[in-house]
């Protein structure tokens, strides 16, 4: 096993390198897959979109966000043929946009990764205790689930991300095989009540039902961790063409599965049925019931269990991410530089791992000394936080794209996939921004209540203004640092053989 290797160049500092040919194409998109979590996805966000959504036009609001995110995908995947970094966002906007504005993106991009860790905790610990008082009449608080969660998943991130890519592959297979079964069951039948109601699909439906604001911005929350793809450029098997075909096969299989599911689950119940359920005490029986009407009371429990796993999954492909931004920003020098070391051996980022543990686990303490609930607090409040600083990321890197190709890469660049492309889809990103915004109060439910609900705007902005602070501090008083923030990129990440690291290619 190849060690953890140290670059360095006569323009950037020495730097300790993650660990080159970890994975491949499908272990790059098992870890995007496993962060946007489709049981997870489907059981917590559906019954939303559905009662206080879009309505019954939930499929159509699933059909516009995949051609959103398409086109946003089209340009990110462009900057991923030219950069290679852990950094992802923080790198992508550094090149385009300047220094200052990638900063101010790269603590953005770390607090949504690092807040989503924790969220994905609380939902995953509300799961377990309910599976497991209903199979084993084992009554456990949610602490106990999450504390297990926060210790597995900081072991297993210890190891080179192969490991942890098996491990998600597991889990994400279970989850998709059982999604499908449930929606092929249904289609088998012909539907339920009425049948299958195609008129679901009508996409002008997305911008219909009591709040189309709040069913869009579930929807897109749905997708969220795809653009993790880039993160593992360093760690993968020829990353030029790996991650842009990573994540535009992520964006387009997430749209159909999810399309594809919504679909048959509101025509398994029937229409009406699926309003009164989704708005109900029991929103999960969307799925539960004609989980046990076409498919036998097997699959309830199998359900129950995959949405531990699901959650388990995302929470811990979340700490990937988490790590390898705080790596990214720690080896240029930034925060701490510890956080920039990689284990001897693994070649894992184990001081960012280990950092981010502890974030996430004084997050969750916070919400647990508050006596706040996992699922309506914890989970919800922390989602929201995260969404709205990636949206303004995901926005600035597509306004990055079109400003990178305009000074670099003539051959490169092309009328759509580095202009109109990344302009629509920062264009969309924008208005899913106005929506969570208009709708931040509805969107976050009981929760809204509480004093870290009215705290999570200004959170974002002094994050931001704060990396902005940062950057100019920096260009002031420490001009060669300065020169290296956001532009540490791995120049040597062409094609690699299976045997080869990047020092012997």
């Amino acid at each position: 096993m190849p060690a953890a290797e140290t670059t360095a160049t006569p323009d950037r500092p020495d730097v300790q390198r993650l660990r080159a040919n970890s994975v491949g194409l499908i272990g790059v998109i098992f870890m995007a897959l496993a962060t946007a979590a489709p049981i997870t996805a489907m059981t917590g966000n559906l019954p939303v979109i559905v009662g206080g959504g879009n309505g019954v036009h939930a499929p159509a609001g699933f059909l516009f966000v995949t051609a959103v995110l398409t086109v946003f995908t089209v340009g990110y995947a462009a900057m991923a043929r030219h950069i290679t970094t852990a950094g992802a966002f923080y790198g992508f906007v550094s090149h385009g946009l300047g220094r200052v504005v990638g900063m101010a993106s790269g603590l953005l991009a770390v607090l949504a990764y690092v807040v989503f860790e924790a969220s994905i905790v609380g939902i995953f610990a509300y799961f377990a205790e309910q599976a497991f008082t209903a199979q084993f009449g084992i009554h456990w608080s949610w602490q106990v689930f999450a504390l297990a969660m926060l210790a597995i998943t900081a072991a297993l991130s210890y190891f080179d991300l192969e490991v942890a890519s098996k491990v998600l592959g597991v889990f994400l297979v279970g989850e998709v095989v059982m999604l499908l079964m449930l929606a092929g069951s249904v289609l088998a039948h012909g539907g339920g009540p009425g049948g299958l109601h195609a008129g679901t699909l009508d996409p002008t439906g997305a911008f219909a039902g009591v709040n189309a604001g709040v069913g869009l911005f579930f929807c897109f929350w749905s997708w969220i961790g795809f653009e993790s793809t880039a993160m593992y450029g360093e760690e993968s098997r020829n990353p030029k063409r790996i991650i842009p075909r990573a994540t535009l096969l992520a964006v387009l299989s997430l749209g159909v599965l999810y399309t594809f599911v919504t679909w048959m689950v509101i025509s398994g119940n029937g229409p009406t049925e699926s309003l009164d359920i989704a708005n109900g005490g029991n929103p999960l029986d969307l799925f539960l019931a004609p989980a046990h009407t076409y498919l036998g009371h097997w699959a309830v429990t199998a359900f129950q269990w995959l949405m531990c796993s699901s959650a388990f999954a995302c929470g811990m492909a979340f700490h990937q991410c988490a790590s390898r931004y705080l790596y990214a920003i720690g080896r240029e020098g930034f925060l701490h530089p510890a956080l920039g070391r990689t284990h001897p051996r693994h070649g894992s980022p184990h001081i960012a791992s280990f950092t981010q543990t502890a974030i996430a686990l004084a997050v969750i303490g916070g919400f647990w000394a508050a006596g706040q609930d996992p699922y309506v607090s914890l989970y919800t409040l922390t989602a929201i936080l995260g969404t709205l600083a990636l949206l303004v990321v995901q926005t600035l890197c597509s306004f990055a794209v079109i400003a990178y190709f305009r000074r670099n890469h003539p051959e490169s660049r092309h009328w759509f996939r580095t202009f109109t492309a990344p302009l629509l889809g920062g264009i969309g990103m924008l208005a899913a921004i106005v929506l969570l915004v208009v709708n931040l109060d509805t969107a976050a439910g009981a929760a809204s209540k509480t004093f870290f609900f009215k705290l999570i705007p200004w959170i974002v902005g002094a994050v931001f203004a704060g990396g902005i602070a940062l950057a100019l501090y920096m260009r002031a008083r420490h001009p060669q640092r300065y020169e290296v923030m956001g532009r540490l990129i791995i120049e040597d990440s062409r094609e690699r053989t299976e045997h080869a690291s990047p020092a012997t290619v």
